[in-house]
């Protein structure tokens, strides 16, 4: 056999989903909500600032809780698969005249140096980074199972599982496209539009999960939108023992519990009480290992079926407003963004 890998290098490529950085109008109230009920550990609090991560997760955070005057997502931010990427990525986006950000080591507290810009076509505040500090739990929340940074607590989210945002449908594709091409996710499943070309959502992911990002058209026209974001359950009935829960404790629903057909995951929407965000609590799911998937097409009279395969189903459908309505991702300018402390 012909020897042709020596020397190669594939370049930069993204991991996986690393942190969500979340202003809040109310931090005791969202700490209420991911700390006291999902049951995530606070790593640590400085002032108006808090760190937290789930029960499986090593880091030092996956969330980052901000008090502000407004609610919004500050940034979404994503792990790259080596130390040197971030500065690789930092390059290619030089090239590509995208400005870009280098955000300097402990801006958040416990992540390394990280490259911040805005997600051409979508506008919404993407960061890059490898390095994060691993700390261990209190010796009173710390787990037996050294793949636990802590014990299961409240209804037990173990990991953050994907992010859902939003653009024009004007950017849509040009924004689906550039994260294909220069991110290097792969698309999973779609919808375009009814009798248009133009995408209507876009499952994309960079592991085997189904998606670790999904994008839609907000139907306003709004760019750099927020749907939700996700953390991960164990199983299907963590969902309904966590809808039973959150109902006692007037936690405001979304959709759920139910199926999608996309992805094929159990899910419930509730929103955060101090921020008024949408979170999803997600289940089970397929897994693609085969490199050779070849992306899946649902048609608008299908489309139903992918968002609700069971549970609640009322006005689903390409065109509802229930689907396309959004809260906002927050900053949109990276200068604003640098002078803040995060």
């Amino acid at each position: 056999m012909s020897k042709l890998s020596d020397g190669y290098d594939p370049g930069p490529q993204i991991s996986h989903a690393g942190g969500i950085n979340l202003g809040t109008q109310d931090i005791e109230k969202s700490l209420w909500f991911f700390r006291d009920i999902l049951g995530m550990e606070e790593v640590e609090r400085e002032g108006d600032v808090a760190y937290l991560r789930a029960y499986q997760e090593l880091g030092h955070h996956s969330l980052v809780l901000r008090q502000q005057e407004e609610s919004g997502v500050n940034s979404f931010s994503f792990r790259t698969k080596r130390p040197e990427d971030v500065e690789l990525f930092y390059e290619n986006l030089q090239r590509l005249e995208v400005e870009a950000l280098e955000i300097p080591a402990g801006t958040e507290t416990g992540r390394g140096t990280a490259v911040r810009f805005l997600l051409p076509g979508g506008e919404h505040p993407f960061e890059l980074y490898y390095d994060m500090d691993k700390p261990e739990a209190p010796e009173h929340l710390r787990s037996r199972l050294p793949s636990n940074s802590s014990t299961r607590r409240g209804l037990g989210v173990r990991r953050l599982d994907h992010f859902n945002v939003q653009t024009s449908p004007s950017t849509i594709n040009q924004a689906e496209k550039w994260m294909r091409d220069h991110l290097g996710f792969k698309r999973r499943e779609f919808s375009n539009l009814p009798d248009s070309d133009t995408l209507l959502a876009s499952w994309v992911s960079v592991t085997p999960q189904g998606h670790d990002i999904a994008i839609v058209a907000n139907q306003e026209e709004k760019k750099g939108q927020s749907h939700h974001f996700a953390y991960n359950l164990e199983s299907a009935s963590d969902a309904l023992t966590a809808a039973d829960i959150l109902r006692d404790l007037d936690v405001e629903y979304g959709w759920g519990p139910g199926k999608h057909g996309i992805g094929q995951a159990t899910y419930l929407h509730v929103n955060d009480p101090g921020s008024g965000h949408r979170v999803e609590l997600y289940a089970g799911g397929f897994l693609i290992f085969d490199e050779d998937w070849e992306a899946i097409e649902w048609k608008p009279v299908d489309f139903p079926d992918g968002l609700a395969w069971y549970g609640e189903r009322a006005n689903v459908n390409p065109g509802s407003p229930d689907l396309l309505t959004s809260g906002t991702a927050g900053l949109t300018n990276p200068l604003m963004l640098a002078k803040q402390s995060v």
